[in-house]
């Protein structure tokens, strides 16, 4: 039991000002290890001295430092201390953009300011200094002793509640609440992962609190966060150098607040449609012909592709001795701009990986030292060191020059027809402590690498395609990468049961946080011994309702359904089919992510916001607002425990009906638990080979009706698929839809609004299809027109209705053409 957190100078006066340093392991030593403590010297108490206005943002000179309050929104504040001889990095988690007109309020008192910006109002404590955040009246945290710093050793010490709960720290298998708990901030590949790991290739120096708000510190440096490991009612984070900053981010709600946490580190844009379809993927297709015969063996056997990722082999032969060659390796892939022009013109892009390191033994070694692209070592030459691919060197992603070299090959390729990237490696995997960087040392700007890497090629992208969406899949960032479309991956996870059991986990904890496009490589990736079919089905069954459709893995076991036995390929096509069918669902979720930074995959606990033993579970999810997903993750399974959020829900299989705090759903090796709740519209098109084809102009709306839902609405955001900012153009179409039940009749209105997109049909056929209908209906009308209730399916068609006695469905084609419709159904 944690003792009740005492009032904040109670906190300042048992603080023991004899501060603790960590003995920090760098890249070659496993941050796994014990901390060791040693004592160092003291730091002085902290008092209040003055403050100003200054360009929007409360100045404050204490004792010993300069602090700086910056309103980011009416939510939001940056607070950065500042000290003479401390070396301050830029900031990479903030979007640059123009900061709103939000002028904060002060009003000061003998012991007190008090800065406001509506949302959130900061305390300044006069003496000893220390700043108190509170949402309204209400507390929501403050700083213990607040800013340190040394020799070797700077961060913040913040006070905890009793029964907070924290989220955060990005990729880790921890479980949902990571208080307790001493996280690792040096981004670092785990290879083979399964049900634990403290560190992982995606560190976030940011926390979800239970409290409702979001502490982000931005700083890139090499560091740790201790969520009241140590001490259990301090959170101190710690880092060798770096940003003295933090980020403060209060909400009403967790939508709200996410909302306004991607308002100040960027809102991700919308991917291209495809995107959202089927990869063909492996380590690696070695030859064109492989690719074309992979290619050919999905059309073959009926699944739907949109891509193909071409893994090292693309530039060489063998898994060493060829990277940074960046160059088709022409023995293997003699045509290639040829190969990719003949996929593009079947509706498949390709995607080609890209790694950050340049063998000394490779083609472009010459060229990187000439081109100043490389980072240094500490007498000014191209830093070299060995790694498991060979001798290298390291771009340097945060020198002019560095990027520049980079770009020129991205443009080439990018020329030949390469419709996205996968940046491999990025944390980066291998990153000695003496690099030298062109803004610091590689220990100060490690975990911000793949961030800076993915920030290259988005806005190079932009200047030279922008009319085009880019896709740029990366293993490694920093918060506020999802502003340069990052999408990120859980590394290199075991091939099996223990490596599926946390993937849920893993995409909740990045999403919540800005991430939303977080998967897995569908399959496991690593290892395993032979083929298990129950896992791989299992697995690429959860996939259909995650963020991007993409089974990888080494090939010794094929990665593709369409290489495995009839029965699994049976079983999988129906669920990619599924994954097409439901685009226009899925692509809203992107629009929403992009609107409002909203994740496609959301915990259970924004349902009951205060059950905060709902904040534990990371066994189900939200898929979207009107999905519930439980993936099956152990084997022999015929039956799952569900925990439900509230509400009732449908089973998307076969309509039961589950309520109360738990659903007791039965599975067999075709199914594993989907939920619809209850009122919701799910949209659906029919079939399509790639989403190329995509056309709503048949659409099928299901809704599931129960008496317990009086009134609901939903919509479908349509584009192209491809215009950048299409919303924002106005070339868009959203298709709303909403009910409203009495006791005598349920009405369903359709509306039409926007401008209209390329594309878009000028009608659509409809057919509404109203689940958990009890009885044929004494009327339906749409408009004034009454439709005839045929007697059979074959006869339905536009303009009637069929009751299904079967499934106590009622099916209503109609045609929708104008701005708006209504349809009513008598009881």
């Amino acid at each position: 039991m944690r003792e009740q957190s005492k009032p904040r100078n109670a906190l300042r006066k048992g603080f023991r000002f004899g501060l603790m340093v960590l003995a920090l392991p760098f890249a070659s030593l496993p941050f796994a290890s014990l901390p060791v403590m040693t004592a160092v010297a003291a730091e002085q108490q902290r008092e209040y001295l003055s403050h100003q206005l200054q360009d929007g943002a409360l100045v404050i000179q204490t004792s010993d430092s300069q602090v700086t309050l910056t309103p980011l929104n009416n939510a939001a504040l940056e607070v950065q201390y500042q000290r003479e001889g401390l070396k301050q990095l830029p900031s990479f988690a903030r979007a640059d953009k123009t900061l709103p007109a939000i002028h904060g309020k002060v009003s000061e008192s003998a012991s007190d300011l008090h800065y406001s910006l509506g949302t959130l109002t900061a305390v300044v404590h006069k003496s000893p200094f220390s700043i108190e955040y509170r949402r309204g009246s209400e507390h929501l945290l403050s700083e213990e002793h607040g800013f340190f710093a040394n020799e070797t050793m700077r961060g913040f010490r913040f006070g905890l509640q009793e029964q907070e709960k924290l989220i955060g720290g990005g990729q880790r298998v921890l479980g949902m609440d990571r208080r307790g708990h001493r996280l690792p901030l040096y981004n670092r590949a785990h290879y083979g992962y399964t049900t634990e790991s403290e560190q992982m290739y995606f560190s976030l120096p940011a926390v979800m609190s239970s409290n409702k708000y979001i502490l982000l510190f931005d700083n890139s440096a090499t560091g740790t966060m201790d969520l009241g490991a140590s001490e259990e009612d301090v959170m101190q984070f710690e880092a060798v150098g770096g940003r003295t900053a933090y980020i403060v981010v209060a909400g009403e709600t967790y939508p709200q607040l996410i909302e306004s946490y991607v308002d100040v580190t960027g809102r991700q844009p919308m991917p291209p449609r495809w995107a959202l379809g089927n990869f063909a993927s492996r380590f690696g297709y070695r030859t064109e012909q492989q690719v074309r015969e992979t290619v050919d063996k999905f059309a073959d056997e009926d699944f739907p592709l949109d891509a193909v990722v071409l893994d090292l082999y693309w530039f060489g032969p063998d898994i060493k001795g060829h990277m940074g060659n960046l160059a088709w390796d022409k023995n293997a892939f003699p045509q290639p701009v040829e190969m990719m022009a003949d996929l593009q013109q079947r509706g498949i892009n390709t995607i080609l990986v890209t790694e950050p390191f340049v063998l000394s033994s490779s083609e472009r070694w010459d060229s990187a030292v000439a081109g100043n692209a490389l980072a240094k070592n500490l007498a000014g030459a191209p830093k070299r060191f060995d790694f498991y691919f060979g001798n290298t060197g390291l771009i340097d992603v945060f020198s002019e020059d560095g990027r520049d070299w980079f770009w020129d090959i991205y443009r080439d390729l990018k020329q030949q027809g390469v419709a996205g990237w996968w940046g491999d490696l990025g944390e980066p995997e291998v990153h000695p402590s003496d690099t030298v960087h062109a803004i610091g040392m590689a220990d100060e700007i490690h975990n911000a690498y793949g961030h800076r890497w993915a920030q290259m090629l988005f806005e190079n992208e932009q200047a030279e395609s922008p009319e085009e969406r880019p896709f740029i899949m990366m293993r490694a960032g920093f918060p506020g990468s999802q502003r340069y479309g990052m999408i990120p991956w859980t590394g290199d996870v075991e091939r099996s049961w223990g490596g599926l059991k946390p993937q849920v986990e893993l995409s909740l904890q990045m999403g919540l946080l800005g991430f939303g496009y977080t998967h897995s490589d569908l399959g496991g990736f690593a290892g395993g011994e032979k083929f298990d079919r129950e896992l791989y089905i299992r697995w690429l069954q959860y996939g259909v309702f995650q963020p991007v459709y993409r089974p990888h893995a080494q090939d010794h076991i094929a990665p593709e359904p369409v290489f495995h036995d009839r029965k699994t390929r049976d079983i999988l096509r129906e669920y990619v089919k599924l994954r097409y069918r439901l685009l226009p669902y899925n692509y809203t979720l992107a629009f929403e992510n992009s609107q409002t930074g909203m994740p496609l995959m959301r915990p259970l606990f924004f349902e009951q916001e205060n059950n905060l033993s709902l904040l534990d579970n990371k066994d189900a999810y939200l898929w979207g607002n009107d999905f519930l997903v439980a993936p099956v993750t152990s084997e022999d399974t015929d039956e799952v425990n569900v925990t439900l959020p509230g509400g009732v829900w449908f089973d998307y299989w076969n309509d039961a009906i589950y309520s109360g705090e738990t659903a007791q759903v039965e599975v067999d090796l075709k199914t594993i638990p989907v939920l619809v709740r209850a009122g919701a519209f799910i949209p659906t098109v029919s079939d399509m080979q790639t989403t190329h084809d995509y056309s709503s102009q048949q659409l099928r709306l299901d809704y599931y009706a129960h008496p317990s839902v009086t009134s609901s609405s939903s919509y479908v955001y349509e584009d192209d698929g491809v215009t950048v900012n299409a919303f924002a153009k106005g070339d868009y179409e959203k298709l709303e839809f909403s009910s409203v039940r009495s006791d005598s009749e349920l009405r369903i209105e359709l509306a039409r609004s926007g401008n209209g997109y390329t594309g878009a049909p000028e009608s659509r056929a409809i057919e509404l299809v109203l689940h958990n209908w009890s009885a044929a209906p004494a009327a339906v009308t749409a408009g004034t027109t009454t439709l005839p209730l045929v007697d059979k399916a074959q006869q339905l068609e536009e303009d009637t209705a069929w009751y299904d006695k079967r499934t106590k469905s009622l099916h209503v084609r109609f045609n929708w053409a104008e701005k708006k419709k209504a349809l009513t159904v008598t009881l």
